[in-house]
């Protein structure tokens, strides 16, 4: 087996290489693995590696180190490879990924917790080819996403007030919702919408938590639709919804659980943002991939450890 550290060197606030290349060292010298650190260059430059290394056939576990946009091309890059299986080692601003183990999540920061733990299979996203592995949104909060990277090189901010600030300038200079077409296995309704958000996991955005109940191998997407509503509503309901309180605004925010999610707009491109990457289409297509993902954490994990009823 060969244990490839993926490294992307713009992730976080700090220059994290040495502390990687110091857990690479102690996995080939304490421990005798095969070890390799290979440096991102671009975006999508994780994905374009992990694909080829995949392609030998070799035993490989990756360990993606950044933060959920390096954790996303990394998943991109093995999916559908027996053969490989990745973790994450996180350095990146936000890390929402990580959040859905809770407590175990720090763990993740030392790869002497990894190298050898065990693997198990997670649920993913597939948007038109596309993998996600939490959370699949579209809307207002999609676009918060995308300008999310305007606020978060002042060193003043954190991941979760990057994006808080991003949520003001949208909710202030442009409108809140979107006429589209929502369709859930096939049954389709025409509408304004605030977003809509397709979950296999509970965390975006910094900490936010739409739909507390996903749960990222349980087969199922959770899909939280929320209606047009006036600027102090959303005011009113961004908190709840950040907590998980999508259920206590049953007049405005409905949650499904469809096996696809297609949503198509004739007035503009749909901004959608998949595990913080960015994907814009009039037309996008969302579906569960089950058990899809070959994933490897600490002993004694969960992936499900926030999940509430």
């Amino acid at each position: 087996m060969k244990h490839i550290f993926i490294i992307n060197p713009a992730a976080g606030k700090a220059d994290s290489r040495q502390r990687i290349y110091a857990m690479a060292d102690v996995l080939r010298d304490k421990h005798g693995q095969d070890v390799q650190c290979v440096l991102t260059k671009r975006q999508g430059h994780a994905t374009e590696l992990t694909r080829r290394m995949c392609a030998s056939g070799e035993e490989l576990r990756f360990y993606a180190c950044g933060g959920d946009g390096t954790a996303n091309e990394v998943a991109n890059g093995i999916i559908g490879y027996d053969n490989a299986a990745m973790t994450c080692i996180p350095i990146g601003t936000g890390n929402d990924f990580l959040k859905n183990f809770g407590d175990d999540a720090p763990r993740f920061s030392d790869a002497e917790n990894l190298w050898n733990g065990p693997q198990f299979p997670l649920d993913v996203i597939d948007a038109g080819g596309r993998i996600a592995l939490t959370i699949a949104c579209s809307g207002i909060d999609a676009r918060v996403a995308r300008d999310v990277h305007k606020y978060s090189e002042s060193p003043l901010l954190n991941g979760k007030s990057s994006y808080v600030m991003s949520l003001i300038a949208n909710f202030l200079f442009h409108p809140i919702a979107s006429r589209w077409t929502v369709e859930l296995d096939g049954n389709a309704v025409k509408g304004n919408y605030a977003l809509v958000s397709a979950c296999n996991g509970r965390y975006y955005g910094g900490g936010f938590m739409p739909m507390p109940e996903a749960r990222m191998d349980d087969g199922i997407l959770n899909v939280l639709v929320v209606d047009r509503v006036s600027r102090m509503t959303f005011l009113r309901f961004v908190g709840r919804y950040a907590k998980g309180e999508y259920k206590k605004l049953p007049y405005i925010a409905h949650g499904y659980t469809p096996r696809e999610l297609r949503i198509r707009s004739e007035q503009a491109d749909i901004v959608t943002c998949l595990d913080g990457e960015i994907l814009v289409s009039s037309d996008i297509t969302i579906r569960l991939s089950d058990k899809r993902l070959n994933f490897f954490g600490p002993a004694g994990c969960d992936c499900n450890r926030t999940a509430r009823d």
